[in-house]
């Protein structure tokens, strides 16, 4: 599965009052590994960034105009998340600047060139699964990295990039999977005999014995089964996915 962690940064609250994108930052991960293939871009919001969204992020209009606008980068940024799924913490806010970017482009072209994002890809909002598996907590993303301990010190202003990253080792710890920082295979080429450091891979003999595989009884799969199902968070259970 290709997922991709998205953040934007925005020069006010809402796209009804006509506020726009200014920073769009993506993390892809397939198989719940980090490829390294990222998307990152700061955008030309073509007017004024509110003092309370510049007091959040650290940008004003005077730093984004020479950046590209939206229109600009409209394509390549609907090649990357096409057919993807994209984790957003409180998904509603950023799709709905993102369908509202898009409808701004369409309406300045005169045609419906462009669709909704649902068109291109799937949703997961990580702050709703985040409060249906801690009902009554907080869940901010700042709260779910004091409670899964992922390291967000260098976090002194928002940031598309760094928030998508930091949500990236979130979402792995939310939903109890691999976090190692590896990119794809790496991990096959780390380390070898020679190399300075402790970390060593060890290649097993490819003549040993074959490992005896020991298949569950009938009981033993029903017992299985029933834990997974009672692991069920949302209606959703990845390991039942998978079987």
């Amino acid at each position: 599965m290709r997922q991709i962690v998205l953040d934007t940064e925005t020069t006010g609250i809402g796209p009804k009052e006509g506020h726009r994108i200014i920073e769009i930052g993506c993390v892809e991960m397939v198989g719940r590994k980090f490829t390294g293939n990222n998307y990152h871009v700061y955008l030309n919001p073509e007017r004024e960034v509110d003092e309370e969204a510049a007091a959040v992020h650290g940008f004003t209009w005077e730093m984004l105009k020479d950046k590209p606008t939206f229109a600009q980068v409209a394509d390549e940024f609907i090649n990357y998340v096409r057919g993807g799924e994209l984790l957003i913490h409180n998904a509603p806010f950023d799709i709905g600047f993102l369908d509202a970017e898009l409808a701004w482009l369409n309406a300045a072209l005169g045609e419906e060139r462009y669709g909704r994002m649902e068109d291109y890809c799937s949703v997961f909002d990580t702050l709703a699964f985040a409060r249906r598996r801690h009902p009554g907590q907080r869940n901010s993303l700042d709260a779910l990295c004091k409670r899964y301990e992922v390291d967000n010190t260098g976090r002194t202003l928002h940031g598309a990039l760094l928030d998508s990253e930091i949500l990236a080792d979130v979402y792995l710890n939310m939903t109890g999977g691999q976090t190692a920082l590896l990119l794809g295979e790496e991990s096959d080429d780390l380390a070898d005999p020679g190399e300075q450091g402790t970390s060593q891979l060890r290649r097993l003999d490819a003549q040993r014995p074959r490992l005896k595989v020991i298949r569950p009884s009938a009981d033993e799969e029903a017992a299985h089964q029933a834990k997974l199902q009672s692991l069920q968070a949302g209606g959703q259970c990845l390991w039942l996915e998978q079987s």
